[in-house]
């Protein structure tokens, strides 16, 4: 049990949701972290708790109804409520749309945009956001969700319905105090941005290394993002200086999105 405001992060063992599990405890917010790998998740918060912050693991599959219920319910048990709620958890997937594999394009939607809304409706409904008139829902989206990504079109079309969802809940909620916002990182170094790297380097017959140089030189700060950098952004929409940003989609990009 504690006083604190809590946060709900989800895919928090790696990457974007391990920063942004550090960065909110830093900044004195109990964190239940969850990822599909219950395994990794207590790995990660282990770490965590013996940097001396407040973090819990727990196991949770977006794509499943139950299992987010369960996770949820955990977190309550745990803390009381939820104050915070990240939605990171997400996939990559793509390739030529006329090779595409169906399964490809519905698991990354279940995934990325199905997962944000099945965990915020829960929370919505069975956390208790918003009790005493503060709640943050932060989705992390993409600039791949307001522009196309080559061979990416079920990420790219995941992500621009979260910023979607993000528009339409925002405004929703907009009188209770519990504001909606999306933050949209560009290329960030993550393990997934390896794959992505991978994945590219096959499409065009070349090397991870190339595809790097590639993709720095259309960032005009000339490199990634850092999961730490995309997490400062989440820090900061959490405080109470924020109340006022709500329904908007922000990019943590480098230059890369200039929209």
């Amino acid at each position: 049990m504690t006083g604190r405001r809590t946060a709900f992060v989800t895919g928090a063992s790696s990457g974007i949701g391990l920063a942004v599990a550090r960065t909110l405890a830093e900044q004195g917010i109990a964190v239940f972290g969850v990822a599909r790998d219950l395994g990794r998740m207590q790995a990660a918060a282990d770490k965590l708790a013996a940097e001396g912050l407040d973090v819990t693991a727990g196991s949770c599959d977006v794509t499943s109804r139950d299992g987010v219920r369960d996770a949820v319910a955990a977190a309550v048990a745990a803390y009381d409520r939820i104050d915070v709620l990240v939605n990171n958890a997400g996939r990559g997937g793509g390739g030529e749309i006329a090779t595409l594999d169906e399964q490809v394009w519905l698991d990354v939607i279940e995934t990325n945009l199905n997962g944000v809304f099945r965990v915020t409706r829960e929370v919505m409904a069975n956390g208790g956001i918003g009790a005493d008139g503060y709640g943050r829902i932060i989705n992390i989206a993409s600039t791949g969700g307001k522009q196309g990504v080559v061979y990416a079109s079920p990420y790219s079309a995941s992500k621009h319905g979260v910023v979607g969802f993000t528009k339409a809940v925002g405004l929703e909620l907009a009188k209770t105090g519990i504001t909606v916002n999306a933050v949209c990182p560009g290329y960030v170094e993550t393990p997934m941005a390896e794959r992505v790297r991978s994945g590219y380097a096959e499409y065009w017959g070349t090397t991870t290394e190339d595809v790097l140089e590639r993709f720095n030189a259309k960032i005009p700060l000339g490199r990634y993002s850092t999961p730490d950098e995309v997490a400062g952004l989440v820090g900061y929409l959490v405080t109470d200086t924020a109340a006022s940003i709500t329904a908007q989609a922000l990019n943590v990009c480098g230059g890369l999105g200039n929209y």
